[in-house]
């Protein structure tokens, strides 16, 4: 299976081809211009250096989000865009999801990881996961503890600290980095984690759970917004 697989999360963000569960190619993108700009060309230029036509793609996958809403926006609509074109499936993948999963590889079944995503405004995106002894990329490696959700660092940290979790092993994400502070001060011994580019385990997600009945109508994907756009928030009060 082919899976063409693309992360806009981020202003940079990625893009990977994905072949029988393996990653071929994965790139990240040119944070200094807008996906607007770089779309579909970066998914394009990375088949044609593999010899491959869309046509050839099995499966698209896209990160659901959350993440910026202007790029969840757009690469939502060019995966759609594509597989209509072609008549392929597309199978969406929770960016939170793909961070915890691309840094658990090395971690021992019954860890916590948390993935922090920056969301700006001083939050996090955020979301905890204990590592069972299922396969890496198999989406059942990691059992959710405490959804996504958004907040600031304090107050996630403290929310999960008072769950009896504060055993967290490993933090990983753009937020873990920006507010390592808080989370070393709060959480004895835990780890931080670079950001890895998440288009390729977003493409290998998306390869075992097209398998088990994940894939959908591109019609049907929707972005996992988390926090409400600033244009609704904005709309609401002026109708008020």
């Amino acid at each position: 299976m082919k899976v063409l697989a693309l992360d806009s999360t981020t202003r940079a963000g990625s893009v990977a081809l994905v072949v029988d569960g393996e990653v071929v190619d994965e790139r990240r993108g040119d944070g200094n211009r807008s996906h607007a700009e770089r779309m579909p060309g970066e998914l394009v230029a990375l088949a044609r250096a593999h010899d491959l036509k869309l046509p050839d793609i099995d499966l698209f996958a896209v990160a659901s989000g959350p993440g910026s809403f202007t790029g969840l926006r757009i690469g939502i609509a060019t995966i759609q865009g594509l597989a209509l074109v072609t008549g392929r499936p597309v199978v969406a993948v929770p960016a939170l999801d793909a961070l915890a999963h691309a840094a658990s590889l090395e971690l021992d079944v019954g860890s916590l990881i948390a993935a922090f995503m920056d969301a700006h405004r001083r939050d996090v995106f955020a979301a905890l996961y204990r590592v069972t002894d299922a396969p890496a990329f198999d989406p059942a490696r990691l059992e959710p503890i405490d959804p996504a959700l958004v907040g600031a660092p304090d107050d996630v940290l403290g929310r999960w600290r008072a769950a009896g979790h504060s055993d967290i092993l490993q933090f990983v994400g753009d937020g873990a980095l920006l507010f390592a502070e808080p989370i070393t001060a709060a959480m004895a011994g835990a780890r931080i984690v670079e950001p890895p580019a998440l288009a390729g385990a977003i493409g290998r997600l998306a390869a075992v759970g097209a398998q088990r009945g994940a894939a959908i109508d591109p019609g049907a994907v929707r972005p996992l917004y988390v926090r409400r756009p600033d244009a609704e928030i904005a709309r609401d009060k002026s109708h008020a």
